[in-house]
């Protein structure tokens, strides 16, 4: 007799069936999930990642190719100085660490690397929890070098690889994250910051989660005085020095970045929502022909933004299906708001020529007032013409 399918066995059998027969899952990194955290509207893009779908392959089947990723160039770039700075047993990282974000403690002379590899996800994430409990116990320096953390989705777990984590004398950990792209004296790329920053806030969410779950446990002896698991808010972003390949490295505060990341997360419809939403036999498996894979892709709901071209790989096919809609949302987000009830770039339009909406409607007002001045411009330059 066949065990009862449990809720969270019976949602990742569907996220299964949604990604296709025979078709690996993509995992979920912190650069996606970012993005994701900064559009939680979207319930496309919220079910293709909590599937595991490979959105650019699924771009591509649509006829959509999208060029959003990394130049082959720039991840060879940036696997090789990341090789520079953890050698030696990260010391030159460590240094880093111990001259940004610790000048009071003891040198890193001799830090401890724990191995971490272990049989999958699930295993390397148990590792990790193991390391970073010894070694907060324990004190002194700890490099942790790609560990990897686990943080719910939605009601979908995704795992985590962060460059690094270090964990300092007095028990507290820091994030690293290790950049191609260079700092200027002293100063970097800020939008290229801003990325930095928005995908280690999400590793702090993770990593404090681990830490709630230490602190929770019983002590095993009362005497015991290990310091509590501490996630600082100020992690260190590390970067080729001016046209070098030296590495220099900067603290980054990201609390705000955490706070918003949080919130936004918290915000997002659960995937088994999503998923029981759907209609039998969705499925959006790249092999499948154009017409059912495009089909399946617009049972999901999406909310498009200009944003979406710099984060997403679906962009361009949520662009042009936005535009066919005429949607306002394709203008941007600041437009969408500012027209408050009017959706449609038709219904923008009615209501300027004063076809439709009410008079009493601020935007409305203002869409009026704005054609009065266009025409009342056109006609003054005409007339200076003749």
């Amino acid at each position: 007799m066949p065990l009862p399918r449990t809720r969270e066995t019976g949602l990742r059998q569907r996220l299964a069936e949604l990604r296709g027969p025979e078709v690996p899952a993509k995992a979920l990194d912190a650069r996606a999930l970012a993005a994701l955290a900064a559009n939680p509207g979207c319930r496309r893009r919220a079910i293709l990642d909590g599937a595991g779908v490979n959105k650019a392959a699924l771009a591509d089947a649509l006829g959509s190719p999208s060029a959003f990723g990394q130049s082959q160039f720039a991840l060879t770039r940036g696997n090789a100085f990341e090789a520079r700075v953890k050698a030696d047993g990260g010391a030159e990282l460590l240094r880093l660490v111990h001259e940004k974000l610790d000048r009071r403690a003891e040198p890193p002379s001799d830090a401890e690397v724990p191995e971490l590899t272990a049989i999958g996800p699930e295993g390397r994430t148990a590792r990790t929890v193991l390391a970073l409990r010894d070694a907060t116990a324990t004190g002194g320096w700890t490099l942790l070098d790609h560990p990897m953390l686990a943080l719910d989705v939605a009601g979908s777990p995704a795992f985590l690889e962060p460059d690094a984590v270090v964990v300092h004398p007095d028990g507290s950990w820091t994030v690293v994250e290790i950049k191609s792209f260079p700092m200027l004296d002293g100063s970097a790329d800020p939008a290229k910051v801003g990325a930095a920053a928005r995908q280690a806030a999400v590793y702090v969410l993770a990593l404090e989660e681990v830490a709630a779950r230490l602190g929770a446990e019983p002590k095993e002896r009362a005497q015991d005085s290990a310091p509590p698991p501490r996630v600082r808010h100020h992690v260190l972003l590390v970067c080729p020095k001016d046209f070098s390949n030296l590495a220099t490295a900067s603290a980054v505060d990201v609390r705000k970045q955490r706070a918003v990341t949080a919130r936004q997360l918290a915000r997002l419809t659960r995937v088994q929502d999503i998923a029981d939403a759907l209609p039998e036999g969705v499925c959006f498996s790249p092999d499948l022909p154009a017409g059912e894979l495009t089909a399946a892709v617009e049972a999901v709901p999406a909310t498009y933004a200009p944003e979406c071209l710099s984060a997403c790989e679906l962009a361009f096919h949520c662009r042009d299906r936005s535009r066919t809609d005429g949607a306002v949302t394709s203008l941007g987000r600041s437009v969408r708001a500012e027209l408050g009830g009017l959706t449609t770039v038709e219904d923008v339009l009615a209501a300027a020529r004063g076809e439709t909406g009410d008079p009493d409607d601020p935007a409305v007002a203002a869409l009026r007032r704005a054609a009065e001045l266009r025409a009342e411009a056109l006609g003054r330059g005409v007339a200076a013409c003749r």
